[in-house]
């Protein structure tokens, strides 16, 4: 229940179901909690993230960024008070990445979203408030880029 309801997930291989079609992807969260007229929302955010034209075609039928961009739809979904994103733009073209990105911070700041953004993209990760830097399991820093902007 407190995932469905508070947190969201952006999966690097984008756990899709195969046998619905993209706005259905979508709506999935919503179903699972019963509520009603969602089907609006979903196409809404499809239109947010580009898809709003590929809404009724399969996972097959979709490029592997349009996947992504879908699982990042059915993610919003339920404005999560966090959202955990796996190499959300490792996918997508330049022009995709970038829409996507301005969606990732724009949830993150007009919802009071959370975001939890795991990438290599060192662009992307200085975007972002703070950046925690693994290697081998390990934490080798933390630190706030934009406390370093001149």
């Amino acid at each position: 229940r407190v995932r469905n309801e508070h947190v969201g997930f952006i999966f690097q291989n984008f756990q899709l179901m195969p046998t619905l079609t993209a706005i259905e992807n979508v709506m999935v969260p919503l179903e699972l909690r019963k509520e009603k007229n969602i089907r609006p929302r979903a196409l809404e955010l499809l239109g947010k993230v580009g898809l709003a034209n590929r809404a009724h075609h399969y996972p097959v039928q979709l490029s592997g960024g349009e996947q992504q961009r879908v699982s990042m739809a059915r993610a919003f979904i339920t404005n999560p008070k966090i959202l955990f994103a796996d190499e959300p733009t490792g996918n997508l073209d330049e022009e995709a990445s970038n829409n996507v990105v301005k969606l990732l911070f724009d949830l993150n700041m007009q919802a009071g979203t959370t975001l939890v953004l795991v990438t290599h993209n060192l662009e992307l990760a200085a975007q972002t408030h703070r950046i925690i830097r693994l290697k081998g399991g390990k934490l080798i820093s933390d630190h706030n880029p934009a406390a370093h902007v001149g």
